[in-house]
């Protein structure tokens, strides 16, 4: 995620960044933790967040631009560790 989460469009649904806003203000209402709460927390439990060399380097995304703790692989990375996991999530 180039930039951090505050600054991550909301699909079709940002509206020139209110939609993130809305998001975040219903989450807050609701008790959800933020995003940046959820990636950090996930991290801490040992979950591996891969990012697709492939992907970042079609869009122009350089590893200094993620969030810390994110990593970086390819299809064959994917595959290695989908393989020895009971759960595996690709996006």
């Amino acid at each position: 995620m180039p930039r951090g989460t505050k600054k991550l469009g909301l699909s079709r649904m940002n509206m020139g960044g209110a939609g993130a806003k809305m998001i975040r203000g219903i989450m807050k209402q609701k008790g959800v933790s933020s995003l940046e709460e959820l990636i950090q927390n996930a991290i801490d439990h040992g979950v591996r967040i891969v990012a697709c060399q492939m992907s970042m380097d079609i869009m122009g995304i350089k590893q200094e631009e993620l969030i810390d703790g994110v990593e970086l692989g390819g299809v064959a990375t994917f595959l290695g560790s989908a393989e020895l996991s009971d759960t595996s999530l690709f996006i």
